[in-house]
């Protein structure tokens, strides 16, 4: 099966191209997370309809070590600071501040 891999690989055009844009040798490995609230991804969830006290988006704050999420019921129309803001109200108060923040 290797050699027939090899074969399908050495003579697509698309494969050499995608394998050349990429490092040769083994894989990068993963920072090790020693413990909670290092490294935190955010994300919001969009497009709800307004709940009782008008809240339209959730902001949700998820640790990579504990895989442990925080939703966090904000407004659309927040900008950078006040999300700034409330992430240091809701998350910072029961936790340190993280070394690496990911955001989409």
């Amino acid at each position: 099966m290797r050699g027939d891999v090899n074969k399908i690989i050495s003579t697509c055009p698309i494969c050499h191209q995608a394998k050349s844009q990429f490092h040769q040798g083994l894989n990068t490995p993963l920072p090790i997370l020693l413990k909670p609230y290092d490294d935190v991804s955010i994300g919001f969830i969009v497009a709800f309809p307004r709940a009782q006290r008008r809240k339209d988006v959730i902001m949700v704050v998820v640790d990579r070590f504990s895989k442990m999420p925080h939703f966090i019921p904000c407004y659309k129309t927040y900008d950078a600071s006040y999300i700034a803001e409330l992430y240091f109200k809701e998350i910072i108060r029961l936790h340190e501040v993280p070394k690496t923040i990911v955001s989409d």
